[in-house]
């Protein structure tokens, strides 16, 4: 783990600072060692197209004592929002984590983090972001994906289907008055963005997600020039060899959370030997200690912030 350095007060200059862009920092922790095995089976055919084949480290949270279901929720200009819920049996009704997919959208994996929330007692629910545009999961080429999907979508509607999506948890047996965030890579940002944009979160926990972005029509928000906006505290979970957000863009992210006095609550934890995905057991990236360490980070700061 990194020391806080935020007395760096300055952001770093754009040009002085290289960034693997995403569909290549992705493309970049796909390939398998030969001595890794593959899941194989149902299992391993829920993952999205990218994301095959599948690596022997994926985990799969066995849903005894859950309610697991696949909803369509109705979004504010109409369509019907497909999602997936994972939340404990039974009960009274738990407090609400929505689950920030990647770029390839609601797979196993991000099906899989909703059911070890909802273990925790969450009431966890991934929206399908991009499903107006496309089905990410059926995606090989990780270029056209990004290329046809992901820059298609617009940051105003994503924030605005998350406001409909905890709206929706509320009325279907969720505590929509607490409510947590998290998400990863694209969904990490996502995050970043979601704490500037809502009064009425709680927390949230942002996985690698980009901090200086690349600005566009649709997507015109980078989430280091959003800090003076941030309404609930978010941890970060960064990955010390993650080459497409360098440490020089995080501690510029732990300056400008410093001088907006944001920082505490607001953290970010830089992961040593941790690469970009460290989190995505299915994947060559995973990093197990990070993992596991990034995750009970997680769940301390749901429940400080969230679960009280």
């Amino acid at each position: 783990m990194t020391t806080d350095r935020s007395d760096q007060d300055q952001p770093p200059k754009d040009q002085a600072v290289e960034r693997l862009p995403e569909d290549r920092n992705w493309i970049a922790t796909i390939g398998l060692g030969r001595r890794q095995l593959l899941a194989g089976g149902a299992f391993a055919a829920g993952f999205a197209a990218a994301c095959r084949p599948v690596a022997s480290s994926a985990v799969q949270t066995p849903g005894d004592g859950l309610t697991e279901e696949a909803v369509s929720i109705p979004a504010s200009d109409g369509f019907a929002m497909p999602a997936f819920v994972a939340r404990p049996a039974g009960g009274k009704a738990a407090p609400v984590i929505v689950v920030v997919h990647e770029i390839f959208g609601v797979h196993e994996w991000i099906r899989d983090m909703c059911r070890r929330f909802a273990k925790a007692g969450y009431y966890a629910i991934a929206p399908d972001l991009f499903a107006r545009h496309g089905d990410a999961t059926k995606i090989a080429d990780i270029k056209q994906l990004v290329g046809t999907i992901v820059s298609k979508v617009p940051d105003a509607q994503v924030l605005t289907d998350i406001d409909t999506t905890y709206a929706w948890a509320g009325r279907h047996g969720g505590n929509a008055k607490k409510r947590g965030i998290t998400g990863f890579c694209w969904g990490g940002r996502i995050t970043w963005l979601y704490a500037a944009h809502s009064a009425q979160l709680n927390a949230g926990v942002a996985f690698y997600g980009r901090l200086v972005s690349d600005k566009t029509a649709l997507q015109p928000l980078s989430a280091i020039e959003e800090v003076g906006k941030l309404k609930a505290p978010v941890l970060g979970q960064y990955g010390e060899l993650d080459k497409g957000i360098p440490l020089a863009d995080v501690e510029a992210m732990r300056a400008a959370l410093k001088k907006a006095g944001k920082s505490p609550p607001d953290m970010i934890t830089v992961h040593a030997g941790a690469d970009h995905g460290f989190m995505a057991d299915y994947r060559p990236s995973y990093n197990e200690a990070a993992a596991k360490a990034a995750w009970d980070a997680t769940l301390g700061w749901f429940a400080t912030y969230v679960k009280r």
